[in-house]
């Protein structure tokens, strides 16, 4: 089974196109597997992927990107569809960390960290995740501190997206600093 690709199939139906697999999802970003097999037993290239596939293709990945209850699956993070995922307000850690291109630098020291075409702000819990995020845009990219808990504590909402991302609706320049 190759796991990459089943996984990218996968993010581009829960994150960014549910409806072109026809996939009923709920306001938390889930949908039934089975739902989500038969869509994928439409294509060729998935005709044969079963659920224990989707569980390995998980397991297997270093990016937590999906999780399973029960039966239903979800994307943790990343989505571009019209419909806001709802997520649960949670305490953030003390600092986490955003990799960003040289030539968004401005903007962000003016304006603040905002979603862009994403649904959320994407923070890194650590310093080498945020480096590889901001590479996948600049060969030298800046890392910002956040002070997440003082935001928070001054009213910023932030969400858990997994041991690595965290998410918020906007970052104030005020709790930005660059590394």
């Amino acid at each position: 089974m190759n796991y990459i690709g089943l996984s990218k199939e996968i993010s581009y139906a829960l994150r960014h196109a549910p409806w072109e697999y026809e996939l009923e999802m709920d306001e938390e970003g889930w949908v039934p597997i089975e739902q989500l097999l038969d869509a994928l037993h439409r294509e060729n290239d998935w005709k044969n992927a079963t659920q224990e596939d989707i569980q390995q293709m998980i397991d297997v990945s270093d990016k937590k990107r999906y999780e399973i209850i029960g039966s239903r699956i979800r994307a943790f993070y990343g989505h571009s569809i019209p419909m806001k995922i709802s997520k649960i307000k949670s305490r953030p850690p003390e600092v986490l960390y955003h990799g960003t291109a040289r030539r968004f630098m401005k903007s962000i020291m003016d304006n603040g960290l905002s979603p862009q075409s994403r649904q959320y702000v994407h923070l890194s819990q650590d310093i080498e995740t945020a480096q590889n995020v901001g590479q996948r845009h600049d060969d030298k990219p800046y890392i910002l501190a956040i002070a997440a808990l003082k935001a928070w504590n001054d009213g910023i909402s932030f969400y858990y997206g997994n041991e690595k991302v965290w998410l918020a609706d906007f970052v104030p320049r005020i709790y930005i600093k660059e590394l």
